[in-house]
This record gives C-alpha cells, structure tokens and sequence, in this order.
C-alpha cells in the first residue's frame, strides 16, 4: 500500500469541502491541502498566470512527495489539467470538471437545463459545457460568469444579506430566463 499523502489544491480554501467526502471513503489517506489564500481569486487573472500559480503548486506538492494531485479548482481544471499531467507525467493529476460532469449528466432533470455558474475564466473556457455534452445528447447548457461569489466565499461571507442579494443579483434573470432547472457552482 502506497502510505503517502494525497495533494489537494485550489485558489482557496473552497477545495476543502471536498476532504470530507474523501475521508469518508478512505479514512485512512493522508492529505496535503494547498489552498493559495494569498494570490486568490483566480477566475479574474490571465490564464499564463493560472498556469504559473498551478505549476509551482504542483511543484511544491510533488516535493512533498504527493502520491496523487487532486486540483480542487473549477479554474485550474479548466485551463491548467493537461499541461499539468504532461509536465508531471509521473504522478496522477485529476480535475473536478470532469467527473462533476458525468454526475451532472446522469443525474439532472428531465428537461436537461442545466446552468453553470463560475469564474469568468471557467465559464470563457467552456469546459463544463465541453464535459457534459460528453455524456449528454440532449443537455441544454446555460453559463453565466459570476465573479463576486468567489471572493465572499473566501471572506466567509455566505449567510447572511450581502450574499443573498449576490445570489438574486446573478441568478434571478439567469434562472427565469432560461427555465433553469440544475444549477452547477
């Protein structure tokens, strides 16, 4: 058995609601978790910054002698995943686009209307609707950049009214206009 740990990152700390369900499953992994609290958000920065952000965090991971990278990223899963497993072949890298996509196709409604809610890097990069018409015929995919969310979530800023007129600020129009019925953050 493989005892070393597993290295999650992501531009914050939102990749932590991630840990929980990885422990639950395997209680007994280690984990390095690499949230870059300093230079977030990503979703507003050029993508040859992300790319720079990724690849040293990947670096400092694998000195860490990581067993596997888990990038807990919409935005580096989005832009950084391939250029990532080329540079680092040796060592599994995973995004969270792709199985979100495959559980979001198996498991949304039956009109298949499906909103996707990100960073403007995320969303400009049109991996989620690449992804899920993967494993979806018929899905019929809405985007919408939603550039406050991340920097509040960051400050801890989730329940309470500034959040909640974020919320009805971007989804209200968004999830009327189109029938929305599956939305993806």
């Amino acid at each position: 058995m493989d005892n070393r740990p597993i290295g999650f990152f992501d531009s914050g700390l939102g990749g932590l609601t991630c840990i929980p369900y990885l422990m639950k499953r395997l209680p007994d992994e280690k984990i390095i978790y690499f949230g870059d609290t300093a230079r977030t958000p990503y979703g507003s920065k050029a993508t040859s910054t992300i790319k720079r952000f990724s690849m040293e965090i990947a670096e400092f991971l694998i000195k860490s002698d990581v067993k596997m990278i888990v990038i807990a990223c919409n935005t580096v899963s989005a832009t950084c995943l391939e250029e990532l497993r080329i540079k680092f072949p040796k060592t599994p890298i995973l995004g969270i686009i792709e199985p979100a996509a495959e559980r979001i196709a198996q498991t949304c409604t039956e009109d298949n209307k499906i909103g996707i809610i990100g960073t403007k890097v995320t969303i400009n990069s049109g991996a989620y609707r690449h992804s899920i018409g993967a494993y979806s015929d018929n899905a019929k995919i809405y985007e919408k950049a939603c550039p406050v969310f991340v920097p509040l979530i960051e400050e801890g800023i989730t329940d309470n009214e500034i959040m909640d007129l974020t919320i009805r600020y971007y989804m209200d129009d968004f999830i009327e206009d189109n029938d929305i019925d599956t939305v993806v953050l």
